[in-house]
């Protein structure tokens, strides 16, 4: 086993429920990074993010340019059933390696937050291109099949959801009110959803797949130290809760113990980069989330839908939570290149300590030394708010 480092213990104690009340805002221990917040602005420089239509030509690009043989397809060339997304954009798949086992790596389901996108394709031209070892290692250990852009039209529109479409009349569906009928693609695979066409177009693919590991990067507020005050820039987190009531009674314990230990393998190779500062995430008041609608939340929990999953295929699963989002402003581009630059970089940490066997090596206890606040409950969406 790899010896962890001294254990960061939470400087503030939360006991029971009764004190949630009483705190404010998220709590963490202290996580020792020079970081830069992006500056929330009323007019964020959505110029300088990717849009859909430019990350099919970096696509194409890296595709043609690429030593190693990395394919883009879609998935109305690879042949599900839905296959476009609600406004009919063609959903893009790019894969690279020639490895066995499979792994999924997801970005923008939520479409305020685009540096999965800027980061995947950064990775992915790495590895189409790069003779390094870390690189030869993981296309040889894998086939990664990346996903820039999961939700093409909430991207475009620069919301977090999608919007249900009338495609005979080329307009929104309405609600009873007269608003636009949106839906959270990252609260659709569910046995209840599946609403909208991406869940369909996307689960589909992900049964064919069968992927060993799978990757979903996010955004998150910007969240600071409690104690210190300094920004963190980046938290490591899964939507079903390491020791929580669902996670350590999948695979007999194994995704619990193997999500701490991708988690761990990740902060150990980003906490030394200045620019990074990081803990484990949360949703503030000392809560951390159980969801068992998110998408690598029924990829842990082997969902079969409409019978496309027979085998109850599962896998384990992280993801990583960046600091701002267009949505609130805040995602200035002051910080733009070094909140880029650490996803790039965690992605290239997890995909190499999976391929080379550094994560499995880890001891899983290495999750307790992540800066994190103390946890005393569990923010579920099936039975509330569950304590500790």
């Amino acid at each position: 086993m790899t010896d962890t480092p001294a254990r960061h213990v939470s400087r503030r104690s939360v006991v029971g429920l009764a004190a949630l009340a009483a705190l404010v805002g998220p709590m963490t221990t202290t996580a020792h990074a020079d970081a830069t917040f992006p500056q929330p602005s009323a007019d964020p420089p959505l110029d300088a993010i990717r849009s859909y239509e430019d990350m099919v030509k970096e696509l194409d690009k890296i595709r043609r340019t690429s030593r190693y043989g990395v394919t883009v397809r879609t998935l109305s060339q690879i042949g599900t059933g839905q296959s476009l997304s609600e406004q009919g954009r063609e959903l893009y798949v790019a894969t690279v390696g020639t490895g066995a086992r499979a792994v999924w790596v997801q970005g923008r389901i939520h479409g305020n937050e685009p540096y999965g996108l800027e980061s995947i394709l950064s990775v992915l031209k790495q590895l189409g291109n790069s003779g390094a070892a870390d690189m030869r290692s993981i296309r040889d250990a894998f086939t990664v099949h990346f996903i820039p852009v999961y939700n093409p039209d909430g991207s475009e529109a620069n919301i977090r959801e999608t919007i249900l479409w009338d495609r005979e009349n080329d307009v929104p569906r309405l609600r009873s009110d007269g608003r636009e009928q949106r839906v959270d693609l990252n609260r659709d695979w569910r046995p209840d959803g599946f609403v909208a066409r991406e869940s369909l177009a996307w689960y589909e693919y992900w049964a064919m797949v069968k992927p060993k590991f799978a990757l979903d990067i996010h955004h998150q507020g910007l969240k600071r130290d409690a104690v210190t005050g300094e920004p963190i820039t980046f938290s490591l987190g899964i939507s079903l809760a390491p020791g929580g009531p669902t996670l350590p009674g999948l695979e007999g314990g194994d995704y619990d113990v193997l999500t701490r230990q991708m988690a761990g393998h990740v902060w150990q190779s980003t906490r030394g980069r200045g620019y990074v500062s990081i803990d484990r995430y949360d949703v503030g008041n000392g809560l951390v989330i159980d969801i068992r609608g998110g998408v690598v939340s029924a990829m842990m929990l082997g969902l079969d839908h409409a019978g496309l999953n027979p085998t109850r295929h599962s896998n384990p699963a992280i993801f990583f939570e960046t600091s701002g989002n267009t949505r609130d402003g805040s995602i200035g581009q002051k910080a733009r290149g070094k909140l880029v630059q650490q996803n790039i970089v965690a992605q290239e940490a997890w995909l190499s300590g999976l391929a080379d066997g550094t994560v499995r090596g880890l001891d899983p206890e290495i999750w307790e030394d992540i800066p994190h606040a103390e946890v005393v409950g569990y923010f579920t969406d099936w039975g509330g708010v569950i304590p500790v």
